[in-house]
């Protein structure tokens, strides 16, 4: 066997480590900065914090924060003028404001729009401002990787990949990700487990990249649970936390599979949150997959602390219980039948995860998929 594994980003961990965002900026030597956070941490109080912070380094920073929820194309292009200009970017928040802050960085580098390298359509300048990562949630691991996701002109999930989106630093402080409701922490925990999950069990898996999944997986099946339902568990939280950075660099090497498929082909149908729409894709398909009963399905169980393969499907189906997960989707779905899931499914944008699944996954395989995920009941 054969693999490289790609480089890890600079990462810092500790309680308070987000108060060194500034020092860290003049450390890159950076004398312009633009930050993109959602509206909710900018309201926070944490948004000020920030530019004090900067004020104090003698450096201008200017703050991005007009989107909410999924990254939409418009909201990348917006982050990308406002970054131009700037020596670096620094993403906080969850999945979204990480995302739009490594596809600003990259594209202000250069003259073209972000559509011109959706779907690697074409390389990624190479000399992109700088980046620095700091998550508030536990679960995307869009802070170490390679890849970024956003919605395109008619409302489809599209990525950018390369290395040149990757951070150059990331702080990973707990205390962030402390006010986090817990349905949130559910969701996105399960995220995180499903990242390093089918990163340790597709086709692409490997030795390297098994070495954080599989201690993503350890410390999420120890900690998540408690950050759940004790939220302020510093402890958990940081397992938590750090377990979700793992996951983020075992993707990075590994990539996903079916579970993402079946998320990514939900999001094209309606709004819904990309953890929970993994999370119900993963376990509508684990025991399916466990039926492949590879060695690296086996290695995965036995960091989930579980003797065999076969004991997954029960493991996860107990662990969303006592996460709280409801299995439903939005009530925005009771417009879609099984077919219209089934052609997202099929979509080219979602082939390289159908393609990398363990198993071949048949065109029976969606279809049955399809109605069973369409099945569930539309309350949220």
């Amino acid at each position: 066997m054969t693999f490289s594994t790609s480089f890890v980003s600079d990462i810092r961990f500790g309680e308070g480590v987000h108060a060194t965002i500034a020092t860290s900026a003049g450390a890159l030597e950076a004398r312009g900065v633009l930050v993109v956070m959602d509206g909710f941490l900018a309201a926070s109080g944490l948004g000020e914090q920030l530019a004090a912070q900067f004020a104090a380094a003698g450096i201008a920073a200017e703050f991005f924060s007009d989107f909410a929820g999924e990254p939409k194309l418009a909201h990348v292009q917006a982050a990308s003028d406002a970054a131009r200009g700037k020596d670096l970017v620094v993403g906080i928040g969850g999945g979204s404001a990480l995302d739009i802050a490594k596809i600003a960085a990259c594209v202000a580098a250069a003259d073209e729009a972000p559509m011109h390298y959706a779907l690697a359509a074409h390389p990624l300048p190479r000399k992109p401002l700088k980046k620095i990562m700091v998550p508030t949630t536990a679960g995307t691991g869009s802070e170490t990787s390679a890849t970024t996701i956003f919605a395109g002109p008619e409302g489809k999930k599209l990525w950018i990949w390369g290395a040149e989106t990757k951070a150059d630093l990331v702080l990973l402080d707990p205390l962030l990700t402390v006010t986090l409701p817990a349905t949130l922490t559910a969701w996105c925990g399960l995220d995180a487990f499903v990242h390093a999950f089918e990163a340790a069990t597709n086709r692409n898996a490997h030795g390297g990249a098994a070495l954080y999944a599989h201690a993503a997986l350890r410390l999420l099946t120890e900690a998540l649970e408690t950050a759940v339902k004790n939220p302020a568990d510093i402890d958990a939280r940081g397992k938590v936390l750090l377990g979700s950075c793992y996951a983020g660099i075992a993707i990075d090497n590994c990539g996903t599979a079916i579970a993402h498929n079946i998320s990514h082909a939900l999001a094209g149908l309606a709004p819904v949150h990309h953890g929970l729409a993994t999370a119900l894709g993963f376990e509508a398909t684990l025991a399916w997959l466990a039926e492949a009963d590879t060695a690296d399905l086996a290695a995965a169980a036995h960091a989930c602390g579980l003797s065999d393969a076969a004991l997954l499907p029960g493991f996860v189906s107990d662990l969303m219980d006592r996460c709280g997960i409801a299995r439903a989707l939005p009530k925005a779905f009771s417009a879609f039948s099984a077919d219209d899931l089934a052609r997202e499914m099929r979509a080219p944008e979602n082939q390289p995860m159908r393609r990398s699944t363990i198993r071949d996954v048949s065109d029976a395989d969606i279809d049955r998929i399809a109605a069973a995920m369409i099945a569930l009941p539309k309350t949220l």
